[in-house]
Order: C-alpha cells, then sequence, then structure tokens
C-alpha cells in the first residue's frame, strides 16, 4: 500500500508513486482524453477524481521535497503538482510563489483550467490576487495568459472588476489559439453575468474579429441567455 502523505520524499518513493500511477491508468480514457488535448503524447490514462485524491493526500504531507522529485514527464505529473499546490494548506503569498514555480509546466488548456478551479482562496485574496494576474500577463507564454484570463473568469467576474476585465482584454495582443479561445470564454462569462454592460464592450471593443466573434458565439451557446439576446448580438458580428 503506496504512503502519499510523507513527511519526506525520495527519488524511490517517487518511483513507487509513478507505478502507481500507471497501476491505476484506463487505456480507453487515456485514447479518449487524449483526443481532446492535442500535443500532448505522454498520457498515462488515469481519470481526474483519481488524480484529485491522490493529490490532495500528497497535500498533507511535506509538498517541497514530492515537488523537488516531480520529473515533469507524464500529463499526469503536471496535472498532480498543480492539485497539489492548489490543495496544500498555507498562507496565499505562499501559494502564489508555489505558482510563479508551477507555470513553466503548464503546457495545454486542461492542466490550466482544472488548475485554475481549484484555487479556491483568490476568492477570500482578490486584491493581491489581482496584482499576481497582472504580473502573470506580462509573461511571454501563451499558458500564463491562460491562467490569468481563467482565474479572472473564475473568480473576479464582479462588478467592481468589470471594467478592469475589459481593459485586459482590450490590452492583451498574443497571437495563440489557447489565450485566444480563454478571451473569448471570459467575455462570454461577463456578459451572462452582466450582459448590459458587456454589449457596451462588444460594441466597440479591440479584439480581432475572430476573438470577437467566437466571444459571441460562445454567448449565444449558453442556455441562460434569451433568445432576443442571441439574435441581436448577430448584429455586432466583426
Amino acid at each position: 500500500m503506496i504512503t502519499l502523505n510523507r513527511k519526506t520524499w525520495t527519488k524511490e518513493n517517487y518511483q513507487e508513486l509513478l507505478q502507481y500511477l500507471k497501476e491505476n491508468a484506463d487505456d480507453q480514457y487515456k485514447t479518449f482524453h487524449k483526443s481532446l488535448v492535442p500535443d500532448i503524447e505522454a498520457f498515462l490514462g488515469c481519470r481526474v477524481p483519481f488524480l484529485k485524491k491522490t493529490g490532495k493526500e500528497i497535500a498533507k504531507g511535506d509538498i517541497d521535497s514530492y515537488l523537488l522529485y516531480n520529473c515533469h514527464h507524464y500529463y499526469e505529473e503536471n496535472m498532480l503538482h498543480g492539485i497539489v499546490i492548489s490543495s496544500v494548506k498555507t498562507d496565499f503569498n505562499s501559494r502564489l510563489e508555489y505558482i510563479r514555480d508551477f507555470i513553466p509546466y503548464i503546457n495545454n488548456w486542461a492542466v490550466c483550467d482544472s488548475f485554475c478551479a481549484n484555487c479556491k482562496d483568490f476568492k477570500n485574496n482578490l486584491d493581491s490576487g489581482f496584482n499576481f494576474i497582472q504580473e502573470l500577463l506580462l509573461i511571454d507564454n501563451p499558458y500564463a495568459i491562460r491562467v490569468a484570463l481563467v482565474l479572472l473568469l473564475d473568480y473576479y467576474v464582479t462588478p467592481f472588476y468589470l471594467s478592469k476585465i475589459f481593459k485586459i482584454l482590450n490590452q492583451i495582443q498574443f497571437d495563440h489559439y489557447y489565450v485566444k479561445m480563454a478571451q473569448a470564454w471570459l467575455l462570454s462569462i461577463c456578459y451572462i453575468k452582466y450582459p448590459e454592460e458587456t454589449l457596451i464592450f462588444i460594441k466597440q471593443n479591440k479584439l480581432d474579429p475572430w476573438t470577437h466573434n467566437k466571444a459571441i458565439s460562445k454567448i449565444r451557446e449558453s442556455y441562460r441567455v434569451s433568445k432576443e439576446q442571441k439574435q441581436e448580438l448577430l448584429k455586432y458580428k466583426k
């Protein structure tokens, strides 16, 4: 029986963890998930609930020695890294340091989005979290920028931050599919929650046509938007 909440990790312990992951992999799920996350070949096929349970157990022990041996070869290792640092009990500033170290290992939308959804303490640290998001936006890395955008849509779509989000959306000039998709997704959430304010932005934003139109498409896919609103939005396609 593997021990996950260790007081310290060794190279041998980490190899035991990799074997544990391989024993709990699902080939059918591996084939399915690989189709959703392009350009990532090193999949084992572990399901997300299993990874979450495993990561939360690891987070109860010494995560610094665990992270020291995480070799980030498999997709699941990156997922676990994100789950562990978002689950460990620590102060917010320390968590931000863990996130800074994690950013270079985020290389796909699934790790990014799953990780952001687990960063619940941004809710209670909005100001310092927003400063950190602005820091991420300056990094020349599409997934650092996507992390920033997904954190915004998960925790910051509120009346106070709405105008700040619109300003950020206008300022981003990064021609990468998963950045532009995150911009469109964020704008769609803004509209769903605050349609009047967001419609004003839609009418006069500086987004490129593809991102602008993708946002409108995502809004129109939502069951929380009326037929009349969906029809009106067609007038504002670029």
